[in-house]
């Protein structure tokens, strides 16, 4: 009878610590201290022996690497994580991500459809995918997979946001200021500001351009485009060193400074 107690008190106890672990991997995480995010879920990855919250570790920790610049490692935490669940959306939607920005479209593609064959209603796959198609000169295709994400999503503003930058980097950029005049006003949110700063930014309108980039700071200070639209902004009217500080800020909340490496050559070149 002792025995028993003292195994289900050690059990209890191991929970515990486990329970502590994850907590703090999620602290850092949620503190953008990417490193100790990394070092915290490889070891909840190694631990775990249930496959669906190995998996989710693993993808964890590919998103921690990704953010510290450690792309193989990222590659490899996302196909542990597949090992483990193949039926986790969230890895194809990450190894899309990942393969689409190292360039692979095809292998990005190859993935979303493997997503789509899990859940046909994963808004990030068809975002990821009409991003795709839009740097593929893809217009329609791009624009039919925004439209049906609010087919069975009507209010996600992803989607509704993808529309009006569709419109912009198609050259329409008092569509894409209509747009998102209209959804500010329906729901003032840094991800709209940002956007429509971005635009005023495409329009040489820089003054305008800033009071709606310092608008979205402020309303979410760890959303990192916004301060890598700032710095465009400032990139673009001389004030370089203000701008490459704003890198750092981008950086220090989650962007990953692998893919700013054009916009740093400018601050070297200083």
């Amino acid at each position: 009878m002792k025995k028993h107690l003292l195994l289900v008190a050690l059990a209890f106890t191991s929970l515990q610590f486990y329970a502590q672990d994850k907590k703090t991997a999620e602290e850092c995480f949620k503190k953008a201290d990417y490193k100790c995010a990394e070092e915290q879920y490889s070891k909840l990855a190694e631990k775990e022996q249930i496959q669906k919250f190995q998996a989710e570790y693993y993808d964890n920790l590919g998103t921690a690497q990704r953010r510290l610049g450690k792309t193989a490692l990222a590659f490899k935490s996302y196909e542990s994580a597949l090992k483990a669940n193949p039926l986790s959306v969230s890895v194809y939607a990450n190894l899309a991500s990942l393969h689409s920005q190292k360039g692979n479209k095809a292998k990005a593609l190859e993935y979303i459809a493997r997503g789509l064959q899990v859940d046909a209603e994963n808004p990030d796959l068809y975002l990821t995918r009409s991003k795709i198609y839009d740097s593929q000169g893809k217009k329609d295709l791009a624009l039919k997979d925004l439209n049906q994400i609010l087919t069975f999503a009507p209010d996600n503003i992803y989607a509704k946001t993808g529309l009006a930058t569709l419109k912009k980097n198609n050259g329409d950029l008092e569509g894409a200021l209509k747009d998102y005049n209209q959804l500010i006003s329906e729901k003032p949110e840094s991800l709209l500001y940002n956007g429509r700063a971005d635009v005023y930014f495409k329009m040489k309108k820089y003054k305008e351009a800033l009071v709606d980039i310092n608008k979205a700071i402020s309303i979410d200070p760890k959303f990192s485009q916004s301060y890598v639209t700032k710095a465009l902004i400032l990139f673009d009217t001389a004030k370089t060193k203000e701008a490459c500080t704003t890198l750092d800020k981008a950086v220090s909340v989650g962007y990953e400074k692998a893919v700013l490496a054009d916009y740093y050559a400018k601050c070297t070149a200083k």
